[in-house]
């Protein structure tokens, strides 16, 4: 359970963002159409028997906690906070830092790639 929730080594980036696409605009499609109320059913929920308004609801969470994480991730990549393309560097440290920082998560990233079966 859960296997389509990430991206495997096979899918490319275009075919990632074009499924994304064709999900947003169902869903675009879906809110146009449908009243706010309208009924819906989601299994896997706890109240599987919901309205559209609470799977809006939803999504909208998800997607803000979602950013949060990756905001984390960016920033441990670069070292930057803040909203401006500048942003303030984390804790006074400099470029080439954040570059080995950065090179030291791919690293561990790729190690742990090529462990999983």
């Amino acid at each position: 359970m859960g296997s389509d929730l990430w991206a495997t080594a096979n899918e490319g980036r275009d075919e990632i963002i074009a499924r994304y696409r064709r999900a947003w605009e169902y869903a675009d499609e879906t809110i146009d159409t449908l009243p706010i109320d309208a009924p819906g059913y989601v299994p896997w929920w706890p109240r599987p028997d919901v309205k559209l308004f609470n799977v809006m609801v939803h999504i909208l969470m998800e997607t803000g906690r979602h950013a949060g994480h990756a905001d984390i991730l960016r920033e441990q990549l670069n070292g930057r906070v803040g909203t401006g393309s500048e942003g303030t560097i984390l804790h006074g440290r400099d470029g080439p830092y954040w570059q080995g920082q950065r090179a030291r998560i791919e690293r561990a990233a790729s190690a742990w790639q090529d462990t999983t079966p």
